[in-house]
């Protein structure tokens, strides 16, 4: 009951504290609504962004996978950081010199409106269809399963999951739907300092226990113990095999770092370029402590299970076993509320996001082009209840499907490599025209959806059957068959954006755009760039690398 009471009462704080917070922005302005009025600073920001990126799918998924990998899969994390100092440097100073409020705006200058409007239409399917409902799923079943909804409420686990996603969709609709940015970024901000807070704990207490009362003595003996999961570099048949930090992963991290609506959103919202630079860096160097939160806790509660000290059934329970095994009673209810903030941050930042893409570049430009932005506003919100409704009910029906995660990861590939390659061709050309982005898009999700769902399946399952019937058995050997048969999908990732890369330029070289590209500065904010941005930028680089070669 504690609990209950310590969850429901940091939750309201929360919320109040929002309120009070936004209350004085107008959010009758496409400025003010979708953007906060262009006023947010740079702790919100790097709040906003960690919180956005962390929640019950890396908390639980990450640490189920360090739990079986060990130190390894901390590229999700730490090469995110890389990410965001090449946003901060390159990518911001554009954006805000455009006065953008969608990515897809860029793309509508820079070629023209059918491509934003194409873009926009990717980013819209992939929330829609796949990244809401996921987030409600998988929010839900760790938010039942920690207060245990089905015996308290004296439900069967269905109508507790529905109950579960039912209540996270409303609330998170009410912060992205009705506040606007400001109210997702400030609540995202509050709830950041608190999962930072119980996210480190966790660790701290798993090494103290293992240590008879000692970090250091913990982390001591986990790496003379267990050594093989303190190795940073993965060989081909790891979840993320060493030379795939050269390829497909630092593309992947650019798309969701320096492209992705959902993200990128909050420097958008930047009240000039130095507090938009100020905030990704600070978030970058968060960033490479992440490993602590999402990677440790999986390791310890590894070796706790070798040890006779933990029941770990399943990769994916470690995380949730290791909570309930160090964490002070008296805290499960401060952690859960935090927990709750994480998923809800996720929820809403996407349904935000997907509110000003549907606002922006649909509404406004295809449906009512000459209404002002209270209008383009109040019809933004009212597509972003009916996104809420939508993925509130497809949500329980995902249960249907073997790995949730595992489709997750390969649906976004079919719009990310696209949108990241005309953008990135946008950039560093001036005259690849409008026809070439066109194709880049159709093409890039084409040829992925033909390599991962029509020949990757065909190759493996052949490769699979020739095995056994030579007689290969054991399950090692039959993993080094299927990691042989297909390329690593982030290797197919790579590949792809080249030959998009390719033939965009191919298009550009034989119908070159008549009037060559001009970037044109709206003025909206101050783009004076921080001085000790590319020196922070290195550092944090240097950090990254430094972090790789000790653990290799």
């Amino acid at each position: 009951m504690i609990g209950i009471i310590s969850f429901i009462g940091f939750t309201v704080l929360v919320a109040i504290i929002a309120y009070l917070a936004t209350r004085k922005t107008d959010e009758s302005s496409s400025d003010g609504y979708f953007l906060g009025g262009r006023s947010l600073t740079a702790g919100v920001i790097a709040g906003s962004l960690l919180l956005t990126n962390l929640s019950t799918e890396q908390l639980v998924g990450l640490n189920g996978s360090a739990y079986t990998e060990g130190i390894l899969v901390m590229a999700w994390e730490t090469l995110a950081a890389i990410a965001m100092v090449v946003t901060a440097l390159y990518l911001l100073p554009r954006y805000l010199k455009s006065g953008l409020i969608t990515i897809p705006q860029f793309l509508s200058n820079r070629f023209d409106v059918t491509t934003k409007t194409l873009t926009s239409a990717l980013f819209l399917t992939g929330y829609v269809v796949v990244l809401l409902p996921t987030i409600l799923y998988s929010g839900s079943l760790a938010i039942s399963g920690m207060f245990d909804i089905p015996e308290l409420l004296g439900v069967s686990d269905k109508v507790a999951l529905w109950i579960c996603i039912w209540g996270i969709g409303v609330i998170g609709s009410i912060y992205a739907v009705f506040g606007g940015l400001k109210a997702v970024a400030v609540s995202d901000s509050i709830n950041a300092i608190g999962l930072l807070i119980g996210g480190v704990l966790i660790p701290i207490f798993g090494l103290m226990l293992v240590g008879d009362g000692s970090v250091f003595e913990g982390i001591a003996k986990l790496q003379t113990e267990i050594p093989e999961k303190f190795n940073s570099i993965g060989d081909k048949t790891a979840s993320v095999p060493f030379v795939t930090i050269f390829t497909g992963m630092m593309l992947v991290q650019m798309f969701y770092w320096g492209t992705n609506q959902q993200i990128i959103q909050r420097a958008l919202g930047a009240k000039n370029l130095q507090e938009g630079q100020k905030g990704l860096l600070l978030g970058s160097f968060i960033k490479i402590l992440g490993p602590l939160i999402v990677v440790l806790p999986g390791i310890i509660a590894y070796y706790m299970s070798q040890q006779g000290m933990l029941d770990v059934s399943a990769p994916d329970q470690a995380y949730g076993e290791l909570v309930k095994k160090v964490l002070p009673p008296e805290l499960i209810g401060f952690f859960a509320a935090v927990l709750f903030g994480a998923i809800l941050s996720s929820f809403n930042s996407v349904l935000n996001s997907s509110v000003t893409l549907f606002g922006i570049d649909i509404y406004k430009e295809h449906i009512n082009k000459q209404a002002d932005e209270k209008t383009t506003v109040k019809y933004g919100k009212l597509f972003g209840i009916v996104l809420a409704i939508g993925a509130m009910l497809i949500a329980p029906f995902l249960s249907d499907l073997d790995s949730i995660f595992s489709y997750l990861q390969q649906v976004n590939g079919i719009y990310s490599i696209p949108i990241l390659t005309i953008i990135f061709v946008g950039f560093v050309t001036k005259k690849v025209p409008a026809i070439a982005a066109k194709v880049g898009l159709l093409s890039g999700s084409i040829l992925y959806i033909i390599s991962e769902f029509i020949i990757r399946p065909n190759r493996i399952s052949n490769a699979l059957a020739e095995a056994e019937a030579s007689g290969i058995t054991s399950p090692e050997a039959l993993k080094i068959v299927e990691v042989d048969a297909y390329p690593h999908f982030l290797h197919i990732m790579a590949i792809l954006f080249l030959l998009n890369m390719v033939i965009m330029l191919v298009i550009g070289h034989f119908r070159p755009q008549q009037i060559a590209y001009e970037q044109r500065f709206t003025n909206d904010v101050d783009i004076t760039p921080w001085k000790h941005a590319k020196a922070v930028g290195l550092i944090i680089v240097v950090i990254v690398i430094s972090v790789y070669v000790y653990y290799s």
